[in-house]
C-alpha cells in the first residue's frame, strides 16, 4: 500500500541512523559522519559512509536511508522493514483506508497550493507595488541573489488580491485556509487574508517543500512578525527556518549555528555561514534540538547579547539536560551587548562573527556561568544555593556516566573560584618580577616559533582564566604586529573584566576591531591546534600546555618560573594555587625534558 509522505518522513527521521547499521558493522567518528567497511561487499579498507539521513558506500556504490538498509541487509520487503522500523521507535503504521488516502491526496493538493502563493509573493515583490518592501530588503544589505534563493516576497496591501489571482489556477478559497494563507469566515465574515501588507519568508521543510510562510511588517505596526498557523503541513515546534540549506552546508562542514530571527539567518547566509537556522519566533523545542543533533553533534546557539538572549540561552540549557549523551551536545556564544547575528556581521564580517562562534562555551562552562548569574554569589548562602543549582543541574542528566562529568566539573569550578585564593594574586611580600627581556623582531609567518606563539594566544583566548597567572611572560613572547595588538588588548581588558571567560573575551575583541585577529589566533590551518586549547580541556591542562609553549620558546625563562613558584609554595604550602601553579610548571619542565616538541592536536 500507499504509505503517507509524512509518516515516513517522520520515521526516518526518528529512526538514528548511525545507531541501525552499527548494529551489524563497526562504525568510527570521521568529521560529522560515520564511517565503517561495507556490508554488502568484502573490503579491508573503509570506504562506507553514515550521514545524518542516508548512507553511500563509495567502493560498491550501495545507497539509501534506514528503510533500504533494513530491506538490503535483512532481505525484508518494504512494509516488513517500516514495521519493524515503526515499532522500534514507538510508531504505528497508517491503516490503508480510504480517508488516509484522501488525506494523503490532500497533502500533495497543499504543497502545489503554498508553490503558487509563493511564486505570487516572489513576483509581486519585483513589481512597482513592492518597491517598499524591496527597498527595505536591500536597506538590510541583502542583494537580489539572496533575496532570491530565499524566496523572499511581499504579500500584496488590497485584501484578497492573493484569492482573486490564485482562483484563476483553481485554487478555491477553501485550500487557501487549510494551507494557513486566508483566516476561515467568522460571525458572517468572509475568510480574510492571513498576510496583509507584508515581506513574505518561504518556511519549507528539511527537504525544501514550502510548507508555511512568516510575514514582517513594514512600518511600526504589531505583532511585527507573523508565522502561519498549524496545519497538516506546517507544525512550528518541530520546524526550524532554514533547515533545508543548513541541512547541506552541515555535510560539507558548515558549523551550525541557531540563532534567533529570520534576517539572522539571511544575514549569515549571505556572508558565507550557511549552518545558521533559527526557531520561529518562539523558544527551542526538544523536536528542534533533535533536528539539530541530525545536523551535528554539537551545534553552537548563539543569543542576542541581551536579557531576552540570556534568558532564551537559559532556557535551551535546561531543556538539553535529560536528552544530553556522549554524542550529543551544544555550546552556547554570546553576542556584545546590543549587537545580533545581522547587525555584527555587517559591522565586523564573517571573521568576527566565526570568532565569536570559535569562541563558544562548552555546555557545562556555560551552564556553571548562568547559574551563578541567576543566583548570585556575593554571600554564603548564595554560594551554598549555587552548589544546589549545580547539582540538581547535573542530576537531571539520564546517561549517568556523563552526569557524573558534570558533577565533577561543577565542583573542581566551584572550588577553584570560590575554595582557594583568587588564582595569580600575588602575595604582598612576595618581589614583583618584571620582565627582563627587551623587544624582539617580528616572526615570520608560518616558522615553527611563530606557530608556538599563536598556540600560546589560542590558550588563553579559549582559557582566559590564566592571564593574570602567565601575564609577565606572555609580555615577553615577541609577535607579529597583529597579534601583538591582540595581546595588547587582551591584557588590558583582564585588568577590569568581572568575568573571565571566553565568550566576553571574545565579544570584546569583536567590538574592539579585532576580531580578524583572534580568528587567526584560533584558525586550524596551517596546523591544527593543540587539545589544550580545545574549549573543553580543563583548566590544569590548558596551563600546562601553555607553559610548555612557553618553554619550547624561552626555555630558561621557563627554569626561572619553576624556581619562583616552587619558593612560593615553600613560603606558602597551603595555599592551594601555588601548589597547582608548581605542578603545572614541572609538568611542562619535565616533558621539554623529555625532548616532547609539542602537545597532541585535535585532528
Amino acid at each position: 500500500m500507499a504509505l503517507p509522505a509524512n509518516f515516513l518522513d517522520e520515521l526516518r527521521a526518528r529512526t538514528p541512523l548511525p545507531a541501525l547499521i552499527g548494529r551489524r558493522i563497526r562504525l568510527a567518528r570521521s568529521g560529522r559522519q560515520w564511517k565503517g567497511c561495507c556490508p554488502f561487499h568484502g573490503e579491508k579498507t573503509p570506504s562506507f559512509y553514515v550521514y545524518e539521513d542516508h548512507y553511500h558506500c563509495f567502493g560498491c556504490g550501495e545507497h539509501g536511508d534506514a528503510i533500504a538498509f533494513v530491506m538490503k541487509n535483512q532481505g525484508a520487503g518494504f512494509m516488513e522493514a517500516v514495521e519493524q522500523l515503526a515499532a522500534e521507535v514507538g510508531m504505528e503504521v497508517p491503516k490503508p483506508t480510504p480517508e488516509a488516502a484522501e488525506a494523503e491526496r490532500r497533502r500533495f493538493d497543499l504543497h502545489a497550493v503554498l508553490d503558487a502563493a509563493a511564486t505570487s509573493f516572489q513576483r509581486r515583490l519585483f513589481l512597482p507595488e513592492g518597491a517598499r518592501a524591496l527597498d527595505y530588503l536591500r536597506r538590510r544589505d541583502l542583494s537580489d541573489d539572496t533575496i532570491r534563493s530565499f524566496g523572499l516576497g511581499w504579500s500584496g496591501e488590497g485584501r484578497g488580491a492573493l484569492a482573486a489571482e490564485l482562483s484563476r489556477e483553481g485554487i478555491e478559497p477553501g485550500m487557501l485556509i487549510e494551507a494557513g494563507l486566508m483566516r476561515p469566515a467568522e460571525d458572517d465574515r468572509a475568510p480574510s487574508d492571513m498576510f496583509f501588507g507584508r515581506v513574505m519568508f518561504p518556511i519549507r521543510d528539511r527537504r525544501g517543500r514550502t510548507i508555511s510562510f512568516g510575514g514582517r511588517i513594514l512600518g511600526d505596526g504589531q505583532p511585527k512578525y507573523v508565522n502561519g498557523p498549524e496545519t497538516a503541513l506546517f507544525s512550528k515546534r518541530r520546524t526550524l527556518f532554514a533547515l533545508d540549506l543548513a541541512r547541506e552546508a552541515a555535510r560539507a562542514g558548515a558549523t551550525v549555528v541557531v540563532v534567533e530571527g529570520y534576517m539572522d539567518v539571511i544575514a549569515l547566509h549571505q556572508a558565507g555561514l550557511a549552518g545558521a537556522l533559527a526557531p520561529l519566533g518562539t523558544a527551542l523545542t526538544e523536536e528542534q534540538l533533535e533536528e539539530l543533533w541530525r545536523l551535528s553533534p554539537c551545534p553552537v546557539l548563539c543569543f542576542d547579547g541581551d536579557a531576552a538572549g540570556a534568558r532564551a540561552a537559559a532556557h535551551a540549557a535546561e531543556l538539553v539536560l535529560p536528552a544530553l549523551t556522549t554524542e550529543r551536545s551544544l555550546r552556547l556564544a554570546t553576542l556584545p551587548a546590543g549587537e545580533d547575528p545581522d547587525t555584527l556581521v555587517r559591522r565586523h564580517g564573517a571573521a568576527g562573527m566565526q570568532a565569536i562562534l570559535d569562541a563558544a562555551s562548552p555546555l557545562p562552562e556555560a551552564l556553571f556561568g548562568m547559574l551563578r548569574d541567576e543566583v548570585g554569589d556575593g554571600t554564603v548562602e548564595l554560594r551554598a544555593s549555587l552548589s544546589k543549582r549545580l547539582e540538581a543541574a547535573a542530576s537531571r542528566i539520564q546517561d549517568r556516566s556523563l552526569a557524573w562529568e558534570y558533577r565533577k566539573f561543577f565542583r573542581l569550578r566551584f572550588r577553584e573560584r570560590y575554595e582557594p585564593p583568587v588564582r595569580g594574586r600575588r602575595d604582598a611580600a612576595a618581589p614583583i618580577r618584571r620582565p627582563r627581556l627587551g623587544p624582539r623582531p617580528p616572526l615570520a609567518a608560518g616558522n615553527a616559533v611563530a606557530e608556538q606563539a599563536r598556540n600560546l594566544l589560542a590558550i588563553l583566548l579559549r582559557h582566559p582564566g590564566l592571564l593574570s597567572d602567565v601575564e609577565e611572560a606572555f609580555g615577553e613572547v615577541a609577535l607579529p604586529a597583529p597579534l601583538a595588538r591582540l595581546r595588547a588588548a587582551m591584557l588590558e581588558w583582564s585588568e577590569s573584566a568581572e568575568r573571565l571567560d571566553s565568550a566576553t573575551l571574545m565579544s570584546h575583541l569583536t567590538s574592539v576591531g579585532l576580531a580578524a585577529e583572534a580568528a587567526q589566533a584560533l584558525a586550524a590551518t596551517p596546523n591544527p591546534l593543540p587539545l589544550c586549547a580545545a574549549p573543553e580541556a580543563m583548566p590544569a591542562e590548558a596551563e600546562e600546555g601553555w607553559w610548555h609553549f612557553f618553554g619550547l620558546m624561552h626555555r630558561s625563562r621557563l627554569d626561572e618560573e619553576v624556581a619562583q613558584a616552587v619558593h612560593d609554595f615553600e613560603r606558602r604550602p597551603d595555599d592551594v594555587a601555588a601548589q597547582r601553579r608548581v605542578i603545572s610548571l614541572r609538568a611542562a619542565q619535565e616533558a621539554l625534558n623529555r625532548g616532547e616538541q609539542g602537545m597532541e592536536t585535535d585532528r
